[in-house]
């Protein structure tokens, strides 16, 4: 079927349903900003002004707060995924990869630390999220850390679940105090890695 316009009915829709993905990335990327600045207890007014849409675009793609953060967390656990990979492929070194990945799992972390209290009495929801964390994220860990140790950069005998957790420890100060510096502490541990000259 052919609209007014000379397009399939169905090249519409399938345009449609790719701003609807768009609009959707948009939100989460803006959303995902605002946490990491300001916490997942920022104001909604404030994620739409960095999408630059209405406060009801946002409650249309996601009725309450917690569908926000859950799909804020999935996006984020993505698109540190997929980054691993492509910075080690476009980065100098894989040290300079490894370093690259870690700036986007600590903004990562950063959001994730206000899921627990988001999804509250879920606990079976936060064990799954958790899971799906673990399976997506480690694997690209190791291949940066396997990288980085086989050109000689970094020593070896940590491996990526101790770094992960030595970063997400790091992370955790920034909580409750907001002069706590996470981000030059966790440079300063990947540095650290570094196989002396």
């Amino acid at each position: 079927m052919v609209n007014d316009s000379g397009r399939s009915a169905g090249s519409s829709a399938g345009s449609k349903r790719k701003d609807a993905r768009r609009n959707q990335q948009t939100l989460l990327d803006a959303a995902a900003a605002v946490f990491v600045a300001s916490g997942v207890e920022a104001p909604v007014r404030d994620i739409a002004a960095e999408a630059g849409v209405g406060m009801g675009t946002i409650y249309r793609h996601f009725p309450t707060r917690a569908d926000l953060i859950i799909a804020v967390y999935r996006h984020q656990v993505e698109a540190c995924a997929e980054a691993g990979p492509a910075l080690l492929a476009t980065s100098p070194t894989p040290h300079a990869a490894l370093e690259a990945w870690v700036e986007l799992f600590v903004d990562f972390l950063v959001t994730k630390h206000g899921l627990a209290a988001a999804m509250q009495a879920d606990n079976a929801g936060f064990e799954t999220l958790h899971a799906y964390f673990v399976d997506r994220l480690l694997p690209v860990c190791t291949q940066l850390l396997d990288a980085a140790v086989a050109s000689g950069e970094i020593r070896s005998g940590l491996s990526a679940i101790q770094l992960m957790r030595g970063i997400g420890n790091l992370c955790i100060g920034a909580e409750s105090d907001p002069d706590y510096d996470a981000r030059r502490l966790v440079k300063l541990l990947v540095a650290g890695l570094r196989q002396p000259r």
